[in-house]
């Protein structure tokens, strides 16, 4: 058998060299003898076949874990995957209904901070309002569509919604004032963002 190109030389059955030629440098699979005072492989010692097969054996499951792991990774990589396609997909969807409001009639100067009303005149036209339905009372000229706040990046936020939202800037407000204020760091500090 030639193994790393050398011809006639090889390992018998016996686990001895075989015997059809002279044993030649860099033909054997495993080196033998000494390096560095230490015996490599027992010179007395016959290769069992099971050596062969448990080797096999044990290449078969490395491969196995390792092809697992890869697995495990890329299915941990599609999930955030699919995660950033939802939040992008939201952050259009908000964004268009962001423009869609700000595009709405108003006879006023909007200001962020600030609660307007939307609401839809008989025609079909949509405009805002500083008035709430209450303020209006029974005499609401139009059918109201629904309340939304203002915030300062100019975006639009539900009235449902704005006690929600406003706790989250709380705490982003509370975390970047403790992170200012922190010495420098090398690892993240995520204290105090419980909600």
């Amino acid at each position: 058998m030639a193994v790393n190109g050398e011809a006639g030389s090889g390992v018998g059955s016996d686990g001895g060299e075989a015997s059809s030629g002279p044993a030649s440098p860099g033909s054997s699979l495993v080196e033998r003898g000494s390096v560095g005072g230490f015996q490599l492989t027992p010179g007395s010692r016959k290769a069992d076949p099971l050596d062969l097969v448990a080797l096999a054996e044990e290449v078969q499951k490395a491969d196995d874990f390792v092809r697992a792991n890869a697995c495990n990774r890329l299915t941990v990589i599609a999930e955030q995957i699919r995660y950033l396609q939802e939040q992008a997909r939201k952050v259009l969807q908000d964004a268009t209904k962001d423009a869609d409001l700000h595009h709405v009639t108003c006879s006023f100067v909007k200001k962020p901070g600030n609660i307007y009303y939307l609401y839809r005149r008989a025609s079909g036209q949509r405009y805002f309002s500083i008035l709430s339905p209450k303020d209006w009372g029974p005499s609401c000229p139009s059918e109201f569509l629904g309340a939304y706040k203002l915030q300062h990046d100019m975006s639009w936020t539900p009235s449902d919604d704005v006690e929600k939202r406003e706790a989250e800037l709380n705490v982003l407000e509370k975390l970047l004032s403790q992170q200012a204020s922190l010495p420098p760091c090398s690892e993240p500090n995520f204290q105090g963002l419980t909600m």
